[in-house]
């Protein structure tokens, strides 16, 4: 235990003294805790550089005014009841009184905005929030074996600062294979940034591509967390509608922004596939306008119907595609790895910004993923979780459909975490989270992805994190949540 006790040997209270009232204002501060054991005379006097015998002088003080109380072949701690108690009648706890100073922000911290989503019960029994995979299907036996083997051959480089900020060459070429078989990305592993989620990957872009005033464009709905961080960066919005038939590209049309974010592959929230012809005559209009590309790929490995989907990224050919994606749905969430595959125009940069902000992911996580990824276990888990995840994509729709009838419309639900349903209520979406939320029913309004006026009673329904009974359990009490009335 340390003690950042001031001293003053220029002081007129002897050094006894100043121990004394140093040790008893941190136990009345709280930063001593009752009950703490405290070092002996000796340890003190050797931490304080003071004789032994001033050390005891200050203990022998505050063992006799109650402070401190010694047990026998124990040790010195602090008393569960100090004087104070018995001196003065109870009052309210005191709040340090000082005067705060109040900073001026920049102009980036006075755009940063709240999440829009409403509070919502952490501990709701049937929480349908998106994006959260089944982590009791996680393979963590495993991944702790990989971890204990690496633990025991890592040499003193795994516990060093990273050579190469882009990430570990074992992950990056693990990741470039990977990418290349299951995604159809044209990558070589020297293009591959190791980032810690895509949230980073989002903020690299905006960082290294866009300046202050100038325009991103974006589908709308989109990821709240990808408007944000574009707004934060002094960004504006282009919104590109999402409609029935999908992305909407007319917007586009005359427009040069510095960036375009898209999800191609499962657009975040509707769950819509970008069709063939319109990518490529994105790809088009982003080669023609020297318009860089970002396809956030946050999810679509799992995929339940139709053929799989390749990458938007596989079919350009010159550069205009920034392609990331994320393991916190792969794998989940704390282990907060991603990557973003850059064009060799914008890897420098990228990689230059990525170290001057975080320097690198953590090297020995990134070593454990590198094994899970070569050894072929990453993709023997997608297979069992498509199929875990499948099931219960069936179990949602199938209460949706029995429960409401022809009073929601789902849709999304070829692939993903979640699917998005409307609702026939008549009512607000504020009212129906909070009638949902006394059900012990989690809700997240689709309303708060859009940045145009939403139409209401739309939600983003997670399924990946429940089992069939408690999904099909959850849409009963949605239901009564929902039936005209109080709930």
């Amino acid at each position: 235990m340390d003690f950042p006790l001031l001293l003053d040997p220029d002081s007129p209270l002897p050094l006894h003294q100043q121990v004394y009232l140093g040790i008893r204002g941190a136990i009345l501060e709280g930063r001593l805790a009752r009950g703490e054991r405290l070092p002996s005379t000796r340890a003190l006097a050797g931490l304080l550089e003071i004789s032994r015998t001033t050390a005891t002088l200050a203990w022998d003080q505050l063992s006799s005014e109650g402070y401190l109380e010694a047990r026998r072949g124990s040790g010195t701690y602090v008393c569960a009841s100090l004087p104070e108690e018995y001196l003065a009648p109870p009052a309210a706890p005191r709040r340090e009184s000082r005067a705060d100073i109040r900073p001026e922000f920049s102009r980036f911290a006075g755009r940063l905005e709240a999440p829009d989503s409403p509070e919502r019960a952490r501990d709701l029994p049937y929480d349908f929030s998106p994006g959260r995979p089944a982590l009791d299907a996680f393979p963590m036996g495993l991944w702790a074996r990989l971890l204990a083997r690496r633990c025991r051959s890592a040499g003193p480089s795994l516990l060093d600062y990273g050579a190469d900020p882009a990430g570990l060459p074992d992950l990056r070429e693990a990741l470039a294979g990977y990418l290349r078989r299951s995604r159809a990305v044209r990558c070589e592993a020297d293009q591959v940034i190791v980032v810690s989620g895509s949230q980073q990957a989002i903020d690299l872009a905006a960082r290294v591509l866009v300046d202050p005033g100038e325009t991103v464009a974006m589908e709308d709905p989109g990821y709240p967390g990808a408007r944000r961080c574009f707004l934060a960066h002094g960004a504006r919005i282009l919104p590109l509608p999402v409609g029935e038939a999908g992305l909407d590209l007319a917007g586009l049309a005359g427009a040069r922004p510095r960036l375009a974010y898209l999800t191609p592959s499962h657009q975040y929230p509707t769950g819509r596939v970008l069709d063939l012809p319109r990518r490529l005559e994105l790809l088009t209009w982003a080669r023609e306008q020297g318009v860089l590309v970002f396809e956030d790929d946050y999810d679509s490995e799992f995929r339940f119907e139709g053929r799989p989907l390749p990458a938007m990224q596989g079919l350009d050919g010159a550069g205009a595609v920034l392609y990331s994606g994320t393991f916190s749905k792969v794998l989940f969430p704390a282990l907060r790895l991603g990557y973003l595959v850059a064009p060799p125009s914008v890897a420098g940069p990228l990689v230059r910004a990525l170290e001057l902000t975080s320097r690198q992911a953590p090297a020995l996580d990134q070593a454990v993923l590198a094994d899970f990824i070569q050894e072929g276990h990453l993709e023997r888990h997608l297979r069992r979780m498509r199929t875990l995840y499948g099931a219960r994509r069936e179990a949602l729709a199938e209460a949706l459909v029995r429960a409401f009838g022809d009073r929601v419309a789902i849709l999304g639900a070829k692939g993903g975490l979640h699917l998005m349903a409307r609702f026939a209520t008549g009512r607000s979406d504020g009212e129906l989270v909070r009638r949902a939320a006394e059900l012990g029913v989690a809700l997240t309004p689709a309303s708060s992805y859009h940045l145009a006026p939403a139409p209401s009673s739309g939600f983003i329904l997670g399924y990946a994190a429940l089992s069939p009974a408690r999904i099909r359990e959850g849409v009963r009490r949605l239901a009564e949540a929902f039936r005209p009335g109080p709930a």
